[in-house]
């Protein structure tokens, strides 16, 4: 059975917890070396190398050393591991200085799921990151990232040559139990005097998605219905429940637990949201967001704007709306429009309900075939 030692961000963050399942449900074993944002209890045998925030850059920094200092002081759990996988560049700088400490020669692979923005910046500051990036993946047996966007905009401009990569998207877990899928034969019409309910699911880190989404509940507050599920970042959304609770159309459920809740939360939404303008320009124009997989599995169509790689994943399996700017009013446009004639909702839903499976749902295996196809590679010490 290969083990993995697996540096990971946040040992509370469902997609840390995905990671892990698809690991296991692949028959490997996972020992935990993570950091953490609450109080948590993993499901998996776990080192806990301290708590961090968000956005405190600099205690973060601080904690790269001292939780390597505690990942080295637990060897012999560190050596049983055949690879280190270590998610976001902070934590593949932890788990180096770990093997640095401990005279481990360990593989290691590097999941990069965001490009922090630092990483973007054309001064100093951001060439000096990416040098450190640059260092660290030529060190790394493989690459693994979320969407190709971050290959094509980041890792191939400024790395070309540095390493191997493999695309491994953020589909739901194989091994996991996310209910039966829709069986829509033929579109149907929903009732034009039902509300129609839009979603925003899972990391609520935009203040431009709220603020379009608070400006959609005023401009239809009979007729429209949003729903809010996940936990918001504080940091990039300073006010955030009293925008919600001062318009009735609008309800924040708070966090939620992946898969036992995607059923529900998916089965009461006719549309999903799928902005981000969190690092706009960057990041947020590469990503390819959890929630289109899984609004897909259920059957539920996305809206994402125009010029996205989110975008081009909906306009390549032709099963949502994509919007251009200015948004405020082509999101408008386009709510309104739906409310009038629903069958266009419908028609992408049964779109969604015929596509394979395994568009949304990875596949058994997929994992072990990453990991072991990655070790057969060779790379400077």
């Amino acid at each position: 059975m290969t083990t993995i030692a697996f540096f990971g961000h946040d040992a509370a963050d469902a997609a840390v917890r995905r990671r892990v399942k698809s690991f296991t449900g692949d028959g490997m074993r996972v020992i935990g070396f993570m950091m953490r944002r609450r109080d948590v209890s993993p499901e998996w045998q776990n080192v806990d190398l301290g708590m961090t925030r968000d956005g405190a850059f600099f205690h973060r920094i601080k904690q790269i050393f001292a939780g390597a200092r505690k990942a080295a002081a637990q060897r012999d759990l560190l050596e049983q591991a055949d690879v280190i996988y270590a998610r976001n560049l902070d934590m593949l700088a932890c788990a180096f200085l770990a093997k640095r400490h401990t005279g481990l020669k360990t593989p290691v692979i590097y999941e990069s799921l965001d490009v922090h923005r630092l990483l973007t910046r054309g001064d100093f500051v951001g060439r000096t990151f990416r040098g450190l990036e640059r260092s660290l993946l030529k060190r790394t047996r493989a690459l693994v990232v979320s969407s190709p966007g971050f290959l094509k905009n980041h890792f191939e401009r400024h790395y070309s040559g540095d390493f191997t990569a493999y695309v491994v998207e953020n589909r739901l877990s194989a091994d996991s139990d996310f209910g039966p899928r829709p069986n829509i034969v033929e579109p149907s019409t929903a009732p034009a005097d039902r509300k129609l309910v839009l979603g925003w699911v899972g990391m609520l880190r935009c203040q431009r998605s709220l603020d379009l989404l608070c400006e959609l509940a005023d401009a239809f507050p009979d007729s429209l219905e949003i729903r809010l599920h996940g936990i918001p970042a504080r940091t990039e959304i300073p006010v955030f429940e009293p925008e919600i609770d001062r318009r009735p159309n609008m309800t924040f459920f708070g966090k939620f637990r992946s898969p036992e809740d995607l059923a529900d939360i998916y089965g009461s939404l006719d549309l999903v949201w799928a902005g981000d303008f969190m690092e706009a320009g960057y990041n947020s124009v590469w990503l390819l967001p959890n929630r289109i997989y899984e609004g897909g599995y259920y059957a539920t169509p996305s809206i994402a704007p125009a010029d996205t790689e989110t975008a081009a994943w909906i306009q390549r399996n032709d099963c949502g709306f994509v919007i251009s700017e200015p948004l405020e009013q082509s999101l408008a446009n386009l709510v309104g429009r739906l409310l009038q004639e629903r069958r266009e909702i419908t028609a992408f839903s049964a779109r969604l309900a015929s596509l394979p499976e395994e568009l949304f749902v990875q596949p058994a295996g997929f994992m072990r075939s990453v990991i072991s196809s990655s070790l057969r590679h060779e790379v400077a010490a």
